[in-house]
């Protein structure tokens, strides 16, 4: 079984989602589970960004891929990155973000999903992606990693080919213990939120930041609940005070 998470902007403006979109969603959700799906839901709203996350049996997971494209088409207020989408890699424009990751069969499917917003594409996103995925690598009981821009001019299975200039990346995370969410996450936002001009925000916060700025969500996926950690994480980095 594996998770798979696909990103896509698909707002009619570039800094929110609006609920009738959010709402839309939601309401589609289900047909993914017709389509082989063991769970779904849509984990993460970043700024004008929408994530769907599935997970999903290995061969069944082109089908459901294309099932998370089809409802993002449908529902979409602007077809910026659907349309970066293309058969060939020759084709791909800036398309939606594709990541996937193993899951151990003898374990409940329990992920961790970040997701990212960028206003004017900034290029910096990926080396933050790249370091949310680095501090992720080795840690006790993460069974995965996957991320979307490992998946630039790489077939998305079901889907098509997207290129580099691809932005908005998703990073996400299986991990073997519920009671490991925490330390792996918080390391996870830890190394996020040490690159420059890089913001934790709530799931469906608009991205009301400086511009230059990357905001991002942070989500626990634990047997298809969807939880937003972004306070509870933050809660814990408060200092005290006498």
């Amino acid at each position: 079984m594996k998770i798979t998470s696909i990103g896509a902007d698909i707002s009619g403006n570039d800094v929110s989602c609006s609920n009738t979109l959010i709402n839309n969603i939601e309401n589609d959700i289900p047909n993914l589970l017709n389509l082989g799906a063991y769970k779904a839901a849509l984990t993460n709203v970043t700024g004008d960004d929408v994530v769907i996350s599935a997970f999903v049996p290995d061969e069944k997971l082109k089908m459901v891929n294309k099932g998370i494209v089809d409802l993002l088409q449908k529902n979409a207020e602007d077809l910026g990155d659907i349309n970066g989408i293309s058969t060939t890699p020759e084709g791909a424009g800036e398309g939606v973000s594709y990541a996937e990751a193993e899951i151990r069969q003898d374990r409940y499917p329990d992920a961790i999903i970040m997701a990212f917003d960028t206003y004017g594409g900034e290029s910096f996103v990926h080396n933050v992606a790249d370091s949310v995925m680095k501090a992720a690598r080795g840690m006790d009981q993460v069974t995965d990693i996957g991320g979307s821009s490992l998946n630039h001019g790489q077939e998305i299975p079901g889907v098509g080919y997207v290129s580099d200039e691809t932005d908005d990346p998703v990073v996400v995370v299986t991990v073997e213990d519920i009671e490991s969410i925490a330390v792996i996450a918080g390391a996870m936002m830890g190394a996020a939120l040490g690159n420059k001009n890089v913001y934790l925000v709530r799931r469906g916060s608009p991205s009301y930041v400086i511009p230059g700025s990357v905001i991002m969500s942070i989500t626990a996926y634990m047997n298809g609940n969807v939880m937003d950690l972004a306070v509870p994480l933050s809660d814990k980095m408060k200092i005290l005070r006498v």
